[in-house]
């Protein structure tokens, strides 16, 4: 997954604050799946969902649904309302996660989260994907000016008032670089429909 700016990359958390294990990562490293059960069993691990496991005391944080989808979808991209929230832009409070996946690829079938599924292909896939780790997990998101345009492109999914409070803000806020934008904008194929907004707000 490619982007024209410097991925963001948080540090990873020491192994026992890790809020989410996979129960592929702890067989990769030897621990048997009868020993993972027997662990479950005794308390030492909960088991959060579909080959994935917590410690009793692990530290949750506010991304969590995050983490527990990109442990599930490692092919996916949070995207749109839950990347303006992963961002801290607007007032969105998404109860489900949003998901960008290859327009190909099959849905991912997950009991929880409750997720909105969004396809793309190309640039407008790959390109503007930064990575963090949450919780142990790999997550990738789309960076602030991919998701500005990404709201203009699915705006008929995500409501056009979310886009244009996205775009003020982060124009406002010096947030976003416009030529960043304006590039993502082609790549989305939304520069006739942004431009605009963006030249009245000029700031």
């Amino acid at each position: 997954m490619k982007s024209i700016q410097q991925e963001h990359k948080t540090p990873a958390r020491a192994p026992a604050e890790d809020g989410i294990l996979l129960a592929r990562d702890m067989t990769a490293k030897g621990v048997s799946r009868k020993r993972i059960m027997e662990m479950t069993r005794q308390g030492e691990l909960l088991h959060i969902g579909r080959g994935l496991y917590s410690r009793p005391d692990a530290n949750v944080t506010e991304n969590h649904t995050l983490a527990q989808v990109c442990a599930r979808v490692p092919h996916g991209i949070i995207c749109l309302a839950s990347a303006l929230q992963f961002h801290g832009i607007g007032t969105q409070n998404p109860w489900q996660v949003w998901t960008l996946i290859e327009k190909t690829a099959r849905p991912p079938r997950l009991e929880y989260p409750p997720l909105q599924i969004v396809r793309a292909s190309g640039q407008a896939f790959s390109e503007g994907v930064e990575e963090s780790r949450i919780e142990g997990v790999i997550v990738h998101v789309t960076c602030i000016a991919k998701t500005v345009a990404d709201c203009f492109k699915y705006r008929s999914r995500v409501g056009l008032d979310v886009a244009l409070e996205a775009l003020k803000e982060c124009l406002s806020e010096s947030r976003v670089d416009r030529a960043l934008l304006h590039h993502y904008a082609r790549v989305c194929r939304v520069e006739q429909i942004i431009r605009p907004y963006m030249e009245a707000l000029a700031i």
